[in-house]
């Protein structure tokens, strides 16, 4: 991959857990669990826990990264 590559995609070099923490910190656990309709957000949630369920599952990673573009980048 070349580096120019990368300059359309607009979660390069952005960690998992920073794009967590970011969405948490602009919306809180209660909304989160609102807009994504994910277990580990609604039922006793943190950080660590998300993260291990997130890594796990591609499709639950999709929707919080899409939610994460679509509410924080633009």
């Amino acid at each position: 991959m070349e580096k120019n590559e990368h300059r359309n995609n607009p979660l390069h070099g952005i960690k998992l857990k920073q794009i967590l923490n970011e969405l948490v910190d602009k919306f809180g656990w209660d909304e989160l669990g609102e807009r994504i309709n994910i277990r580990c957000f609604k039922h006793d949630p943190s950080i660590n826990s998300c993260l291990k369920f997130l890594r796990r599952t591609p499709w639950a990673r999709t929707k919080v990264e899409n939610l994460y573009v679509n509410a924080i980048v633009k």
